[in-house]
Order: C-alpha cells, then sequence, then structure tokens
C-alpha cells in the first residue's frame, strides 16, 4: 500500500467513532480479534510495531567534529604552513595541540554518554491480545492495526487503542500530556475537538495503567502513534548555535581578517624597503602565526570541562561542551511543574469537616506534619499539636474514611517515603498518619468485608467494614500520644476492639458524587445534623481557587448481617464526613532557585499539561508571575493566537496549561524570536520536540523517558528546578573565566605580533623566535591559564541581570583591556630585549631575558586578575575579604616558574629553543621589570573589572 494511503489509515478520528465504525474502518472483531492470516498481512503492510530507529553518530565521526571549530582552522592552517616551510617540530606541535582539544571533548562527551546510559532502564514490553477468539502473549513489536489488545494493571500501553471495555481502568499518561495524576478511562463517544489530554477513551503509546483493566483495539503502531509523530517533530528542529559558537564564529573571523591585515601591511612595507619577496613571506607567517593564540582553544575546552564537573557535582550532566556557557547566558527558563518545581508526592493541605477549616503542615508521604484550625493557638499547638483532631470526631471520622477506603500503601527506603499504588490514596494515608492514626490496627478493629472499586461513570470508590456504631454516638478519640481510643474497648492480649452493633460503609469520591447521595453531615461533637450543600460548596471552590483537588468522604452504617455492596447500597442515605484537598506542593529549594534567577534577571515561565487552576495555584505559590499576574494561559487560547501575535502574548504570561507538544515548540520558537536565550526543562514525549528546539533543552533523569533525555543538552540527575539555578550560577562563572583567560592569553599574542611587527618595520633584529613564540602560546599559556578556570564564583554572579544574547565577545572594554596590556608586554620584550643586547652582545641572553620578563610581568597580572589578586586589593584598602579555592593558581605559578627555570637553564632547551641560562641577579632583573604590570592592571581593572 502507498504511504499515503497508509497514513489516511491511521489518520481518523477513532474517539469519535462508535464501537461499529470502529470494527468496520479496521475490519476486525469486537471479542475474536483477528486470524493469523490477516495479522501476517498487515504486517507485511505497516511494518513492525516500532519507532524508526535514528542512528547515532559513530565514533571516528563525532571525535572528527571536534575539529569543527573555526579557532582550530586557523590553527590546522597555520600548522600546515608550518609543514610546508618544512619546520616539521612547529607543525607538529600546533598539530598536537588541535589533536589533543579534539580528544578532552571527545572523552568529556562520551563520559556523558555513560552516564546518561546508566540512568536509562531497559524494559522489555509484552501485549497481551486475543487472536481468533484465544488469548496470547505477544512481543508488542508484533502488533498490527486491529488487534484485540488487553490491559491490566501494571501493563504499558503497547500501542495507541481505542478502547471498547473498561473496569475501574486508570493510565498514567504524564510522559505524553503533562497529566500529572492517572486518567480515568472510559468508552464513552467523543467530540471531535476534544483536546489529546482529554481523550478519556483512547490509551496511547508508552503510558502506563495504574489500576483495573480494559480491552482496546489498535488504531496506530509504530511512527504513526502520537509517540511517533511527536519523535518526527523532534526531527523537524531547527540546528540552532549556541550563543557561546556565535561569538566564537564572530571572534575567529575578526582575529582573523586582524591577522591577515597586518601580515600583508608587513609584507607590502617589508617589500618596499628592498627585501626580497620570499624573506618577507617568511617574516608575515612568522607575524601570523605570533598573533594566533594556540593555547587559546585547549584553554577553552579545559575551562569547559571543568565546568562539567562542577555541574555534574550539583546533579547536571552535561551532553555538550557549549552547553556548559549557554545555561550561563539563559534570559529565560521554561519549566515543566510536576516533579520539577513541585514534589510530585500529593499532599493533603486542607480538610474541611464538622463545620471547622483545618490546615495540614508537611508535603510529600512522610508522615511529619500537624493538622490545626486557622484560630488553633500557638501555646495550644505546642501543647498537643493535633488538639483539634481530638477534639473533633468529624475530623476523626474523615481521616478514617480516607485511611480505611483506600487500596494503596506506603513504604519508605532509607528514609524516603513512597506510594505504592495511586498518589492521591497516598496523600489520604499520609494525613491520616499524621493525625497518629493506625492503619494495622484500624483494619484489625473494622476488616474490609467487600469494596466498589473507582469507575469514571460513578466517580466514587466504597468499601464495607465490620463493626462501626450507632448514628450519632460519638465517635472515638484519639489520645495525646495518637493511640487510638473507643467507647467499650477490649483490652484484652492489647487489642482495641469497636462495638460489633453495626457495619459501616465508607465512601470516598467527587464532591458531586458524594452530596447528591447525602442528607445529613456530623457536627463537631458527633452529632448528625442537616446538610448545607450551599456551604460545602463554598469550602469547595474555596479549596480549588488554591489549585488543590478536592475529595469528599461520607459513611453510612448497615446491618451486622450484610457482608456484600453494590451500587444501591450507596444511592442514599449517606453521612458526610468532610472534605480534603489536596496537591502536588512545590519543592521548598525550587521556590528558592526561582527567586534566585529572578533576582539575575532569568525570566521563569511554567509550561505544563496539567489544568490551569492547579498550575497557577503552584506559580502563585512559588512567586513565578509578572506584574503580579500568574493568570495561566491555555492550550485553547494559544491554539488562537497567530504567529505574528505568540511572540508579544508568550513574552507578556508566565504560565501555560493544558499545552500540547506543538504548542510547547511554538512556545520557544516565539521567545527566541523575540531574541530570548530559552532553557527548556522537561521529562515526558511531549516535552521531546521543545527540548531539541531550545539553546538549552534540559531533562529529567529520573522521571525522564529516553526520548527526552536523547533530546536534551542537559540531564538533571535529581530532577529539581534547584539544579537548573546551579546550571545558570555555573555557567555564568564559566563565561566570566573564559573572559579572564581571553583576556590573560590576548595580551601575549598582541604584544609578540607587535614586536615582531615593529622590528621587521625598523629592520632590526626579531627579539623573539618563532618557536619561541610557540612555548610562550602554548606551554605557558597553558600553564598559567588553565588555573583561572578553577576560579570559584563570584558573590555577585546571581545579583547581574543575564548578558544580551548580541552582546559580542570581546566588549569594548575588554578590548581596551587587550590593547593596553599587549602595549605593556610590546615594550618589556622590545626594551629588555634591545638593553641586554646593547649591553652585552648576546642575542640569545637578550631573547632569555626578554621572555622571562615577559613571563614575570604574566604572573602579576594572572595575580591581577584572580581573586587572590582581588581580595589582596580589598585587605589594602581595609575590607576583609575570604580567599577561596586559590590553590589552583598558585599550583598554575608554581608550574609556569620551574617551567621557565627549565627553558632557559637546561642545556638541552638552550638548544632546542635559542636560550641562554640566566645567573641570580638576571632573573630579579626580569623580576623587577614586570613590577609595573600590577599598576597598570590596577588601573585597568578600574574600568574594566572581570569578577
Amino acid at each position: 500500500m502507498q504511504a499515503q494511503e497508509t497514513k489516511a489509515i491511521f489518520n481518523q478520528p477513532w474517539h469519535e467513532l462508535s464501537e461499529q465504525e470502529l470494527v468496520q474502518r479496521l475490519n476486525t472483531h469486537l471479542t475474536k480479534g483477528l486470524t493469523s492470516a490477516e495479522v501476517q498481512t498487515r504486517r507485511q503492510q505497516f511494518g513492525a510495531n516500532e519507532l524508526t530507529a535514528k542512528s547515532g553518530t559513530h565514533p571516528i565521526l563525532r571525535f572528527l567534529l571536534q575539529f569543527h571549530q573555526p579557532l582550530l582552522y586557523i590553527l590546522l592552517v597555520a600548522g600546515a604552513i608550518k609543514a610546508f616551510l618544512a619546520e616539521w617540530v612547529n607543525a607538529g606541535v600546533i598539530w598536537g595541540v588541535t589533536v589533543i582539544n579534539a580528544i578532552i571533548g571527545f572523552v568529556q562527551e562520551s563520559k556523558a554518554e555513560n552516564a546518561i546510559a546508566a540512568l536509562a532502564s531497559s524494559v522489555q514490553t509484552d501485549a497481551t491480545v486475543v487472536r481468533e477468539g484465544v488469548k496470547q502473549q505477544i512481543a508488542s513489536t508484533e502488533l498490527v492495526p486491529g488487534d484485540l489488545v488487553l490491559l491490566a494493571s501494571g501493563d504499558k500501553v503497547p500501542a495507541d487503542l481505542r478502547l471498547i471495555q473498561v473496569k475501574n481502568l486508570q493510565i498514567n499518561e504524564s510522559a505524553l500530556t503533562g497529566e500529572s495524576l492517572a486518567v480515568s478511562k472510559t468508552t464513552a463517544i467523543l467530540a471531535a475537538e476534544t483536546p489529546l489530554a482529554e481523550r478519556t477513551n483512547m490509551a496511547y503509546a508508552g503510558s502506563f495503567v495504574t489500576a483495573g483493566q480494559g480491552r482496546g483495539m489498535v488504531v496506530a503502531i509504530g511512527d504513526q502513534t502520537e509517540t511517533g509523530r511527536i519523535s518526527q517533530l523532534i526531527d523537524q528542529r531547527t540546528n540552532l548555535s549556541t550563543p557561546l559558537t556565535r561569538k566564537f564564529d564572530q571572534f575567529s573571523r575578526i582575529l582573523l581578517y586582524i591577522i591577515l591585515a597586518v601580515a600583508a601591511f608587513t609584507f607590502v612595507v617589508g617589500l618596499g624597503y628592498g627585501n626580497s619577496w620570499v624573506t618577507m613571506f617568511e617574516a608575515a607567517v612568522a607575524l601570523a602565526v605570533s598573533a594566533i593564540p594556540e593555547g587559546l582553544p585547549a584553554v577553552v575546552t579545559i575551562t569547559l570541562a571543568i565546568g562539567v564537573s562542577r555541574m555534574a557535582r550539583r546533579h547536571v550532566i552535561v551532553r555538550k561542551l557549549p552547553a556548559v556557557e549557554t545555561m550561563g547566558s539563559t534570559t529565560v527558563i521554561c519549566s515543566d511543574k510536576t516533579g520539577t518545581l513541585t514534589e510530585n508526592q500529593m499532599t493533603v493541605q486542607a480538610i474541611y469537616a464538622g463545620g471547622e477549616s483545618y490546615r495540614v503542615t508537611g508535603s510529600g508521604y512522610d508522615p511529619k506534619g500537624e493538622i490545626s484550625a486557622p484560630h488553633h493557638s500557638h501555646e495550644r499547638a505546642a501543647a498537643d499539636p493535633n488538639s483539634d483532631f481530638n477534639a473533633n470526631p468529624a475530623l476523626q471520622a474523615c481521616l478514617i474514611a480516607g485511611l480505611l477506603c483506600n487500596d494503596s500503601h506506603l513504604t519508605v527506603k532509607d528514609g524516603f517515603w513512597s506510594v505504592v499504588g495511586d498518589p492521591t490514596e497516598g496523600a489520604l494515608l499520609t494525613v491520616a498518619n499524621k493525625a497518629g492514626l493506625n492503619r494495622e490496627e484500624l483494619e484489625t478493629q473494622q476488616p474490609r468485608l467487600d469494596s466498589i472499586p473507582f469507575e469514571s461513570e460513578y466517580q466514587y470508590m466504597a468499601t464495607l467494614h465490620r463493626g462501626g456504631r450507632e448514628s450519632g454516638v460519638r465517635l472515638p478519640r484519639a489520645s495525646a500520644d495518637g493511640r487510638w481510643e473507643a467507647e467499650g474497648r477490649n483490652q484484652e492480649n492489647g487489642a482495641i476492639q469497636l462495638s460489633q452493633s453495626l457495619n459501616t460503609i465508607y465512601v470516598k469520591g467527587s464532591v458531586e458524587a458524594i452530596l447528591q447521595r447525602c442528607r445529613q453531615g456530623m457536627d463537631q461533637d458527633g452529632q448528625l445534623v442537616g446538610l448545607d450543600p450551599a456551604e460545602v460548596h463554598r469550602q469547595v471552590d474555596q479549596m480549588a481557587a488554591q489549585g488543590l483537588r478536592v475529595l469528599a468522604f461520607a459513611s453510612k452504617s448497615v446491618p451486622t448481617t450484610q457482608d456484600a455492596i453494590d451500587h444501591p447500597d450507596v444511592a442514599s442515605d449517606l453521612v458526610f464526613l468532610g472534605l480534603q484537598g489536596m496537591i502536588d506542593p512545590p519543592r521548598a529549594e525550587a521556590i528558592r532557585a526561582v527567586r534566585a534567577c529572578q533576582t539575575a534577571g532569568v525570566q521563569v515561565k511554567m509550561i505544563t499539561g496539567d489544568h490551569a487552576a492547579t498550575a497557577a495555584a503552584i506559580a502563585h505559590q512559588m512567586g513565578i508571575q509578572k506584574h503580579g499576574d500568574v493568570k495561566a494561559l491555555t492550550g485553547q487560547e494559544l491554539a488562537q493566537l497567530n504567529d505574528s501575535e505568540l511572540p508579544t502574548v508568550v513574552e507578556d504570561r508566565v504560565v501555560f496549561a493544558r499545552v500540547a507538544p506543538e504548542q510547547k515548540l511554538r512556545l520557544v520558537e516565539a521567545l527566541q524570536a523575540k531574541g530570548e536565550v530559552v532553557a527548556m526543562t522537561g521529562d515526558g514525549v511531549n516535552d521531546a520536540p521543545a527540548l531539541r528546539q531550545a539553546d538549552i533543552g534540559i531533562a529529567m533523569g529520573r522521571a525522564g523517558t529516553e526520548v527526552a533525555k536523547e533530546a536534551a543538552d542537559m540531564i538533571l540527575t535529581d530532577d529539581n528546578f534547584a539544579s537548573i539555578e546551579a546550571a545558570v550560577e555555573e555557567g555564568r562563572t564559566v563565561y566570566r573565566n573564559l573572559l579572564k583567560a581571553i583576556a590573560f592569553i590576548l595580551p601575549v599574542n598582541g604584544g609578540e605580533s607587535m614586536t615582531i611587527l615593529i622590528s621587521v618595520l625598523l629592520a632590526r633584529e626579531l627579539p623573539i623566535l618563532a618557536l619561541q613564540v610557540l612555548w610562550l602560546n602554548m606551554v605557558n599559556s597553558i600553564a598559567m591559564t588553565v588555573p583561572l578556570a578553577f576560579e570559584p564564583k563570584s558573590e555577585r554572579v546571581m545579583q547581574r541581570p543575564p548578558r544580551h544574547p548580541n552582546q559580542p565577545l570581546l566588549s569594548a572594554n575588554l578590548l581596551k583591556r587587550i590593547l593596553v596590556i599587549s602595549v605593556f608586554n610590546w615594550i618589556l620584550i622590545f626594551g629588555m630585549f634591545e638593553w641586554i643586547r646593547q649591553t652585552t652582545g648576546e642575542v640569545d641572553l637578550a631573547r632569555t631575558m626578554a621572555i622571562q620578563a615577559l613571563v614575570a610581568g604574566r604572573i602579576f597580572y594572572l595575580l591581577s586578575i584572580s581573586q587572590i589578586g582581588r581580595a589582596m586589593a580589598a585587605r589594602l584598602r581595609g575590607q576583609a575579604v575570604c580567599i577561596r579555592d586559590a590553590g589552583a593558581i598558585g599550583l598554575g605559578i608554581i608550574a609556569t616558574v620551574m617551567l621557565q627555570v627549565i627553558f632557559s637553564q637546561w642545556s638541552v632547551m638552550n638548544a632546542l629553543f635559542s636560550t641562554a641560562p640566566l645567573n641570580s641577579m638576571q632573573w630579579l632583573i626580569c623580576l623587577a621589570a614586570g613590577l609595573p604590570m600590577l599598576l597598570i592592571a590596577a588601573g585597568v581593572n578600574r574600568f574594566d573589572p572581570l569578577d
């Protein structure tokens, strides 16, 4: 079949079709499924149920791509020129630097890939199908359209299915839709315009069944599934370069133009002096080589690699080296909500029972926390944190209902609490634990006899328990230590038993489903009173305004002879016990991180597939707002905006809810169109296209899908927004250290170039030879510059606004700094050389002392731009400054001194580099000649501080 026809088959509005239409279009059977012959035919027609594999980059190609940098192009050309001139030592050294640089980048990326592989969990997916009326288990890759698939709790949905039968079926679709809670499924026909996240009669490939059972017909496989469609969006991503690569491209081009212009000028002037063209060509090449900062690419790579290591210690894995600096230039962070900004653990925060409202402290499934009314006094709370619980039987009953009408349980491992089952039920267990209730003891007193599982059709769950009490009798009380006390209890063998006069039905569900079955409620004394639905709805509205998901609770007493229940048993005469409002609360550290990002001038926007009210409530709690507005813009509203309107709206809004994958991609593109540098976080398949499009894509290491990790540039190993703030901080620190490296390296090249240029123009002997230039530009520069990569962050790093994306790498002040220091270096080299040559007549000694004086000046300059120099200057001004992590600078200076001693004092180096040994006085002269650098650097630091 042609590709268009195949695509047309899959592109059907399956959610609006009846079962008869479904069977007709898929040519299958509702109960027997497909025959073996039909399966074989369709497998040949549609292929395997798997996404088209994307071949990874071959290691050799990945290594060669490390040379794809403009500065390295310059080095490779310089090496080629040296090789053409038969200067093989020089050529070998230059090429050696480029290879070392490539190896560093290749190893770092390989380490990142290994870390990602370690995070990945390979899960073999099987599918249970009915073919020819026989149930069988097959590999998910063997599924074809029309297959009848059976789903059960714990299954991974193997393909896109149209559901035809469900029983308490709930599916977690967060990886695809962003919905934080499991979705209850139905078989009802839906309108054609129903959004993806609300298509309750569909099950999508890659989602997980959390409860219940179901049957569905395969309507899409492989690349035609919703997951496959998103994979295609990823491939359409525009290949954007990072701010660092763009700036280095521009810097390299400018540098290349300057070098070529100066070399050409030298060549022309030399010819004018009557020199031969061969001599001037070699002089021009020597000048060009001296102007090229051979050590800069290696230093940049090492600086980025150190930034990668620092980020790894702060729970961030970096896949591409330039991504380190990109985080530092980020202007907007688009963050997912669930698990990144929030705990990803449902928590009860508000309770209404007995006519009283209560607040609950604590977060997650950890039972630490308190329940108290707003009027609860501090003295009373200190005496008994749960005194309100002890005083209100209705509150007790509401919590017991949530505890016993529950199919989940909590576990604790290494001090970390988690829920096995539904997160909502986990929240109910936790709040009961906070009140001191013991589930095992209660289940011993009131064992479950029967239950009605939750079904979306009815919107409630009910359980029948043996034991209970007469209506209107005071409920048991909890003592101060949280132990359960009951009227007529039996202390024999330590067991606590309730009156067995009646059995009890506990019901939990939606407010609408519970209220319509209740005529009475319970007051603070445990007495039955008439129910006021209007007041209950007012309390529900208040909780909903806070973004809380609200559940209602009720009970009913039945005779002890009844040991089973059905829907008619809970159709009426329930006693309303109360409401519990819960939410996935924001992480405390994420709130601090958002505030830090905003202080640093980085906008934070929430983009989620969750409900608008929930998203707005979390944004309000976290302080994510603009001009005081946290109103969420929904996916439906986004769809109505055209491409010209979208950038302005996106810039003004901070919360986007119920957003589809294509819309996340549009949001990122709109922000980039406004000139923003966008960091995008996500964990689901639905986030992958936006992760790939963003300037920096950040995936979750724990909860993230492999598709999201593959699309990202960074991976958070702790899934925490606070780590993103740490990455921004480290990225800014890396950029400042890179600027220091540039400000340190380029003045040497400037001084060398000026020395050679002026010597040629004055027809004087060169004060420094080409091989000596290579020593200074590579060995000496790397030894002294690499320590700058270890410089700690400035105290003010997160108090400044982000750099403008179009700000050049070499600012006006930085260019002034480079020029001033270059002039001083030229004076140092040229002056020392001429003085020693004229006073001693020894050219090798003059060149050696010129180089050593230059290195002495560089040491003083290094101190001036490092935190050691800033701390020393502050102490001279009477300010107490703590010097941190200064070891790298100290080691760099020691290594430099040792190398320079070898450079001039070892006979082998004398022969190789045409140097001469120095005596003590000559060493002191060189040191003294470099001292003025301190004054020069102090003056430069005033108009161009590098902290």
